[in-house]
């Protein structure tokens, strides 16, 4: 099988350049001893939350795994199906759990090397952050490349390629169950304490961002770290996982048609390549001390897309024979360009969307939140128009590619799965550059609370503004991933249905009432969803603010800097918060396909085809949603850095309106609103969308 062998290679690959990239961070110095002291606060918390959250996350996986199997097993009359499903649903899920841990843990090990290095030179800060990025970036696409490559052997894979892909879906499954938990509680914890840090310090108290005297400081660090890191982590090991597979599964058709194996193998060779070009991509990161820190971040993914076409040329050429196929990639290749600017438009100070909340910020928090909230809504037309072309141009090129008549029609559907996978190629940079922004978030808080001058607090202060934008970044591409995806996991649900039921299934008429009716529910679970979600970030905030308020009431002297704060108690009550918050909206979204499948499938109506509406719709709103929690959210943060930064003026004085003032007030409320947005709900409906086509594509049997 040609080329098959590079995929072990670049999976043990990405794990050596990840103890490499470790190493080199873990033996730089770790700053004073005030920093160290603040770096091990940040850690036992991070650790803490991260512990009982995944023992939490731990029981309600094998409870469905086990639902599952005996479900499968009873209904569906396939006991072998239904134990290699929950085995597979298990075992993915431990992959992603430990692809959350791994982004977390690898972060609070770098934001001390990052504070300190900031202290000699911005170029040695941006090396450290974005090299300690990188080794959660690479140790997680390489869980994902050899779980799905492992599995998929175990299953049979190297035999029968034709069936085992349909046997592994239970992987993808359990990465976006345990992804959906994780960023859930994760965000929920870290926006929790972001915002009542915000309003009872900055508002109330007057205080400076992560002064040691607001207790819900250290929280709010932690929160960077499990929210961030953790949930995106597992989101993105979930992303290219279940990708793969449902990318896998459409190479089937193809594969009984010309014989050629390639078709099943692709994804997974194609993403290796990806692997190799984004290790050149991170080495070539050199920032110089008086360049934009953006610029340098942008030179690697460009060096990284640069390598990434030439290993997209040498799969699609010689595993599918086909220069239409390598454009179908270029198509993906290009489309995640076109996110990461669009993402950048919106969310950079330098550009007018941002500049225009910074500016309606000098009128009060009202008109700040009505510019957010328009920014967010016009955002949606970019990513709706991008992903409209990227699906039409790449599926009209597979179409164009000489297929045997028998694979005609999954010819263009491949086209939008390679599409997929040439976007997923650079994921580890972009990884990288996600966990880039909470290590340097981290690091601007160790300076403040280790009592870094303000000549220091100013670099970090634009190394935290580059790493609001990077995160956007991150939120922007998994979305228009999944966007790319989500045509391609509904494909793979129509061929699932098709083989189960040996009859063409290509059609969802939405004249029919259940399948309407689906629909409807599906747009509804995306706004309750959404509602549950940023609900529980507000409850819990209000408990942080409660506290904060207390302890400046009764502990004497910690206002005047005199005494310490009790970190603690808001590192707990935002740890109890989030594993509590984040249990219903994880079943209402696990729960709701099973329930319209199965209550159609009792009530003998075309149960197959309802879930496919929900799918389908649900899959579009939530993009939608996504887009515009992500992008409002991001703008609201760095029009706040903007004031902070000294970059908004007064329209009397002509003077820059600085922290303490009125308009920065009003840019921190609209900060803290829409912290929930991205930060909780947005990323959460990242999750939601895959999770929506896995489960639908594991169950699939139910509903026949």
């Amino acid at each position: 099988m040609e080329l098959l062998w590079i995929v072990p290679v670049a999976g043990l690959a990405a794990v050596a350049f990840a103890i490499f990239l470790a190493w080199d961070v873990l033996r730089r110095d770790k700053g004073t001893p005030s920093m160290q002291k603040v770096g091990g606060m940040i850690f036992a918390g991070a650790m803490a939350f991260l512990r009982r959250q995944y023992q939490t996350i731990g029981i309600l996986a094998l409870v469905t795994a086990i639902f599952m199997g005996v479900l499968l097993g009873l209904l569906a009359g396939d006991t072998d199906i239904a134990w290699r499903t929950g085995v597979a649903f298990l075992v993915g899920a431990f992959c992603s759990a430990l692809s959350g841990f791994i982004g977390m843990y690898i972060s609070v090990q770098s934001n001390m090397r990052t504070a300190s290095a900031s202290t000699r030179s911005l170029s040695e800060a941006v090396t450290v952050a974005i090299r300690g990025g990188g080794v959660s970036g690479f140790l997680i696409v390489a869980l994902s490349l050899l779980g799905v490559y492992g599995i998929f052997l175990a299953y049979g894979g190297a035999v029968d390629p034709a069936k085992t892909p349909f046997m592994i879906v239970g992987f993808g499954f359990g990465a976006s169950f345990v992804a959906l938990f994780a960023q859930i509680g994760g965000g929920i914890y870290t926006k929790a304490a972001d915002m009542g840090a915000d309003l009872a310090g900055k508002v109330e108290a007057g205080i400076p961002e992560d002064d040691p005297r607001n207790a819900a400081v250290i929280a709010d660090l932690v929160g960077d770290n499990v929210g961030d890191c953790a949930g995106r982590g597992a989101d993105l090991f979930e992303s290219t996982a279940a990708e793969n597979i449902g990318a896998m599964i459409l190479g089937v058709a193809i594969f009984l048609a010309t014989n050629n194996p390639g078709w099943v193998f692709f994804p997974l060779i194609v993403r290796s390549f990806g692997v190799f070009a984004t290790m050149i991509g991170i080495m070539a990161v050199r920032a110089g001390n008086n360049e934009d820190p953006m610029r340098a971040l942008n030179r690697g993914f460009f060096v990284s897309i640069l390598f990434a076409i030439v290993g997209l040329a040498i799969a699609t050429t010689t595993l599918l024979h086909s220069w239409w196929y390598f454009g179908a990639g270029l198509v993906g290749i290009f489309t995640s360009v076109a996110f990461v600017f669009i993402t950048q438009y919106y969310t950079e100070f330098k550009y007018r969307p941002v500049k225009e909340i910074a500016n309606a910020s000098r009128t009060g928090p009202a008109t700040n939140i009505v510019a957010g909230v328009a920014v967010g809504f016009e955002s949606t037309f970019s990513t709706a128009f991008v992903v409209s072309i990227a699906l039409m141009l790449s599926y009209w090129m597979g179409t164009q590619a000489s297929l045997p008549a028998a694979a005609a029609s999954h010819a263009g559907l491949f086209g939008t799965a390679v599409a997929t996978m040439g976007m997923l190629m650079t994921a580890a940079y972009v990884l990288a550059m996600d966990t880039f922004g909470p290590i340097t978030d981290n690091a601007a808080g160790i300076v403040e609370m280790g009592g870094g001058g303000k000549e220091l607090r100013k670099v970090m202060d634009t190394l935290d503004s580059v790493g609001n934008t990077t995160k956007a970044l991150t939120k922007g591409y998994a979305m228009g991933s999944a966007a790319l995806a989500a045509f391609l996991l509904f494909s793979a649900y129509m061929d699932e249905v098709a083989r189960l039921t040996g009859k063409t299934f290509n059609t969802v008429n939405l004249a029919k009432p259940e399948v309407f009716v689906a629909g409807l529910l599906a747009v509804m679970l995306v706004f309750f969803f959404s509602s549950l979600c940023i609900r529980a970030v507000g409850r819990a905030a209000t408990g942080i603010i409660d506290e904060v308020r207390r302890q400046f009431r009764e502990i004497p002297g910690l206002r005047e800097g005199k005494a310490e704060a009790d970190y603690a108690r808001c590192v707990d009550i935002t740890t109890r918060a989030g594993l509590r918050e984040m249990v219903v909206p994880g079943l209402v979204a696990v729960l709701m396909p099973p329930f319209v499948g199965i209550t159609m499938r009792l009530l003998g109506l075309a149960a197959a085809e309802a879930v496919a509406g929900l799918l389908m719709v649900g899959t579009i709103a939530g993009i939608i949603m996504a887009t515009f929690l992500n992008n409002s959210g991001g703008a609201w943060d760095n029009a706040k850095k903007a004031v902070e930064l000294g970059l908004v003026n007064d329209p009397q004085t002509g003077k820059p309106v600085g922290k303490g003032s009125p308009t920065h007030a009003a840019a921190v409320v609209g900060d803290t609103v829409g912290d929930p947005f991205k930060d909780t709900a947005g990323p959460s409906l990242h999750v939601l969308v895959k999770l929506l086509a896995t489960i639908t594509l594991v169950l699939a049997p139910l509903f026949i």
